[in-house]
């Protein structure tokens, strides 16, 4: 609560059970919705609640080449891809698709399944 003698006034006539609870009743709903948290901003004196459905803003996904945003679409789509996938997706050489996997993987929009020399090829949405 921004003005904390207002808040004590409506804790006393029973409006609100105790301030800052809310917020964290917010993000725990959206958390277990497999939804990203929201993004809490004060913009010119007033406080914006933004409420994403991908973890990726639109931002994010003009600065991504076309074939990343067919990847990550084909992903929100489908839950996840194999590089065979992204091969017939893309119509590219298994190292070039797995190129375009691994930059993805490096700004944290996708990650890859397993570790090590038992990996396996998929990758799924952050």
């Amino acid at each position: 609560m921004r003005n904390p003698l207002i808040g004590k006034c409506f804790f006393l006539i029973k409006f609100i059970e105790e301030w800052g609870t809310g917020t964290n009743r917010i993000i725990k709903s959206c958390l277990d919705h497999g939804l990203p948290e929201p993004l809490f901003e004060e913009i010119s004196g007033s406080l914006v609640v933004t409420f994403r459905k991908y973890k990726i803003s639109e931002e994010v996904m003009r600065e991504l080449s076309e074939k990343e945003r067919n990847i990550v679409e084909f992903i929100k789509e489908k839950g996840q891809i194999s590089r065979q996938e992204c091969v017939s997706l893309l119509n590219v050489s298994p190292t070039t698709a797995f190129r375009y996997l691994k930059s993805l993987e490096k700004r944290n929009i996708i990650k890859r399944i397993g570790k090590g020399k038992k990996t396996s090829d998929i990758f799924w949405y952050e």
